[in-house]
């Protein structure tokens, strides 16, 4: 029997949201699904190198969803919760995952994103578990995303 999330798990869940509403935050995250769609560790240097506009806004959207991830991978977020109202880390994960090795080899930091990660796996999991599908029809429709922005860019 699943549990329901306690009063505080609730009352953090409600202060995560509320921080994404923050208005560089907000910015960032639409800069973000935007314009960051990288194949290799030079499209990302290239889209959001570090001390650039691009560069700061990816690493305001990564901080914040491993922060929020950590919260949840230590329990002090209710899972179902979470993964119920808040799939935007899902596609962050899309996002950063064909390059997160490389990543982690360049900064010497094999945690790097590893809570974003975690999470993400037992998301998809999850998911697939309520919804089978869901996580594939998600990922065509990010792809259909990305020769769209192309153009338009």
């Amino acid at each position: 029997m699943e549990t329901k999330p306690t009063q505080d798990q609730a009352q953090l869940h409600l202060q995560v949201y509320d921080l994404r509403r923050e208005a560089r935050l907000r910015q960032a995250r639409d800069w973000f699904f935007r314009n960051y769609f990288v194949n290799s560790l030079d499209d990302s240097m290239r889209i959001a190198a570090p001390g650039t506009e691009g560069g700061a806004f990816t690493m305001m959207v990564l901080s914040y969803w491993e922060q929020a991830c950590a919260l949840l991978n230590y329990g002090l977020l209710h899972e179902d919760l979470f993964f119920e109202t808040s799939g935007e880390f899902f596609g962050v994960w899309e996002r950063v995952k064909p390059i997160l090795q490389e990543l982690r080899e360049r900064w010497a930091n094999r945690q790097f994103l590893a809570h974003l990660e975690q999470a993400a796996r037992r998301f998809e999991v999850w998911m697939e578990n309520r919804s089978p599908g869901h996580i594939a029809t998600m990922r065509q429709m990010m792809a259909q995303m990305r020769p769209q922005t192309a153009k338009s860019a």
